[in-house]
């Protein structure tokens, strides 16, 4: 239904709670999600230690490092979307070692490089979400997330449409962004 200005009609929605002037955009496929469904319980199953023992290219791996690694995002807000990843198993920030902290930081400024090379980056998203609480999809195993953005990048497409519209695929992002990553200095 459309509204008089071509947007959705704002009526009652049966069990919605009090009638008020938002507009509801009901995801019940995210329950799966919020309840854990598919998450994995141990570090068996935990794609962030299972990446590195794959090959670059079946793992999505960017670049090694000796306490880290950067690999590219499976489920990609955007083009470029990669996580830098200590190959320990540690849930919290507070767990790195000093030299955990100092690699994940130098491979964030490389990432940040590197994708702005590649791609013209204009801006980043950079953060880690602290627990299945904070919102992380695997809270078991530290990572963190570097975004890049561009003006105008979010539009109606996820938002309404659940649909994320990524010009390249996988494959060749990291292909691109392997082959730019730049050497350790020093």
């Amino acid at each position: 239904m459309t509204g008089a200005a071509g947007g959705p009609e704002l009526t009652e929605q049966a069990g919605a709670g009090e009638p008020d002037a938002f507009v509801r955009l009901w995801t019940p496929h995210r329950m799966a999600y919020i309840k854990g469904e598919g998450k994995p319980a141990g570090t068996s199953e935990c794609p962030f230690c299972r990446a590195p023992a794959l090959s670059d290219e079946d793992g999505l791996v960017l670049a090694r490092g000796e306490r880290v690694y950067a690999v590219l995002n499976l489920y990609p807000y955007n083009s470029g979307h990669l996580m830098v990843v200590p190959y320990r198993h540690v849930a919290d920030y507070t767990e790195l070692t000093a030299g955990e902290c100092g690699e994940l930081a130098a491979f964030t400024q490389r990432a940040m490089a590197t994708v702005r090379a590649v791609s013209g980056a204009q801006g980043f998203n950079i953060g880690m979400n602290q627990g299945s609480v904070a919102g992380a999809g695997i809270a078991a195993h530290l990572h963190q997330h570097v975004v890049p953005r561009w003006g105008g990048d979010t539009n109606f497409m996820p938002v309404v449409g659940h649909t994320k519209v990524l010009p390249q695929l996988l494959a060749d992002t990291r292909a691109l962004l392997a082959e730019a990553w730049p050497a350790p200095v020093g």
